[in-house]
């Protein structure tokens, strides 16, 4: 692995969806690890606990640098490498001309992505990748942190 980049595993989920929902990542650079999770205890939905990951995320990192990041979320990975710029240019609206869902983590996303060389990877989940394992187990605890299950 290249020490100069930051590699980079993320999840979110609900139980139900929408309902209660936690986020998760693993971030590794070289011998140096960090994982992160937090969670909402009140109604949100898969789509943006997915989201809220890789943002929570990269704003932890504390200088510009090059990114691998994994999610195995297709709604992230095709979000932000095919079709933000297009609602951008249409004013945050789908092709069909309704308001783009959660345009205010697609946003933060855009942002934090700004600040790095971010390279996207879509990677299946629940089929024995370590750190997206790791990063599923983070967002169940975050999701449980924030309904006060565990300490």
């Amino acid at each position: 692995m290249n020490e100069d980049v930051v590699v980079i595993h993320t999840d979110g989920g609900c139980t139900p969806n929408p309902g209660p929902g936690g986020w998760g990542a693993v971030l590794r650079q070289g011998e140096h690890s960090l994982e992160l999770s937090g969670g909402e205890p009140g109604e949100t939905t898969n789509n943006r606990m997915e989201l809220t990951a890789p943002i929570m995320a990269l704003e932890a990192l504390k200088r510009p640098v090059v990114v691998h990041l994994y999610t195995d979320s297709t709604y992230v990975r095709n979000g932000i490498t095919k079709w933000c710029l297009a609602w951008e240019r249409n004013g945050w609206r789908t092709s069909a001309k309704q308001p783009v869902k959660n345009v205010d983590l697609w946003q933060r996303l855009q942002a934090a992505c700004a600040l790095h060389q971010v390279e996207w990877f879509w990677v299946k989940g629940h089929a024995g990748v370590a750190d997206n394992e790791l990063a599923d187990e983070l967002a169940t605890r975050g999701m449980q942190q924030a309904m006060g299950l565990v300490g």
